[in-house]
C-alpha cells in the first residue's frame, strides 16, 4: 500500500470518530502510539484525558453536564508489563484481563463486539504494542457490524512484526461523517511517524476538525529501555 499523509487523511475527514495510530519512529528507536477522540454531541464533547498510573482514562470536564457515561467514560490506555494496550472503549480492560490470564490479544476480544449504539453500531478498535529484548511488534483489531446488521459481527486482526522505521498504521471508527455513521472499511492505513513526539502531537491535533476534536494522547516508548514520554492535549481546559 502507498504511504499516506496522516495530515491529509485527518484534514480531509471532518469526522473519523476515534482513531489509533501505532508505528515506529524514522530512527527506529521508539515505538509510537497515538489515540484521539472526537464528538458531535454535548455529552461526547464534555471529556478530557487524564493520566491514570501508566495509562490514561477519560473524565467528564463538567460533571454537571454528564448524561450517559456508558460509552464515553473508560480507560483508553493500560500497560501490562511490556505490553501497551490502546482502545476506543472499555475493552481495554477486557484485553488487559485476558492477556493477564495468558490469552492472546485476539482471544481476549472474543467476548466483545461493536458498541450497542444503534443505528451507528460503532466499531471497537484496539491496539497492542509488545516490546521485549529490544524488539517491537504491534497489532490492531476492529470489531464491527456486518454492513450495519447488529446480528452479525465481523472480526479483523492485523499484526505487524518488526515494523518499518518511519511507518505507522492508522485505524479509525468511521469512514466519514454521516447518519448513520459508516464504519471503517479495509485494512489500517500506512501513514508517516515523526521522530519528534511534540511534532507528532502537533501534526495530529492541528489537522483534526476544529469543532469535533476533543482529546489527544501520544506516547513514544524507547524500544531498548522501555522508558516512555507522553503528551496529552485536551480541547477543554
Amino acid at each position: 500500500m502507498e504511504m499516506l499523509s496522516l495530515a491529509k487523511e485527518l484534514k480531509s475527514n471532518a469526522y473519523p470518530g476515534r482513531g489509533i495510530v501505532l508505528g515506529k519512529t524514522p530512527d527506529g528507536t521508539k515505538a509510537a502510539a497515538v489515540y484521539f477522540i472526537m464528538g458531535r454531541s454535548e455529552n461526547s464533547r464534555n471529556r478530557i484525558f487524564v493520566e491514570d498510573g501508566e495509562g490514561i482514562r477519560t473524565q467528564a470536564f463538567d460533571e454537571s453536564k454528564l448524561t450517559d457515561p456508558s460509552l464515553i467514560i473508560y480507560a483508553p490506555v493500560k500497560v501490562l508489563g511490556n505490553k501497551t494496550i490502546v482502545t476506543n472503549g472499555d475493552q481495554t480492560s477486557t484485553i488487559y484481563d485476558g492477556m493477564d490470564r495468558q490469552l492472546t490479544f485476539e482471544q481476549s476480544l472474543r467476548c466483545r463486539e461493536f458498541e450497542p449504539d444503534e443505528p451507528n453500531y460503532t466499531p471497537r478498535i484496539s491496539g497492542i504494542m509488545h516490546i521485549e529484548n529490544g524488539s517491537y511488534n504491534y497489532a490492531l483489531s476492529i470489531l464491527k457490524s456486518n454492513h450495519g446488521n447488529p446480528d452479525s459481527c465481523c472480526r479483523y486482526t492485523f499484526a505487524y512484526e518488526n515494523p518499518l522505521p518511519g511507518e505507522g498504521r492508522f485505524i479509525h471508527t468511521y469512514m466519514h461523517d454521516g447518519n448513520p455513521l459508516p464504519s471503517f472499511e479495509g485494512e489500517p492505513k500506512p501513514v508517516e511517524i515523526l521522530d519528534d513526539i511534540d511534532g507528532m502531537a502537533d501534526l495530529v491535533w492541528t489537522n483534526l476538525d476544529r469543532d469535533n476534536k476533543v482529546s489527544l494522547f501520544v506516547r513514544y516508548i524507547d524500544i531498548a529501555s522501555g522508558n516512555y514520554e507522553t503528551r496529552i492535549i485536551n480541547k477543554n481546559q
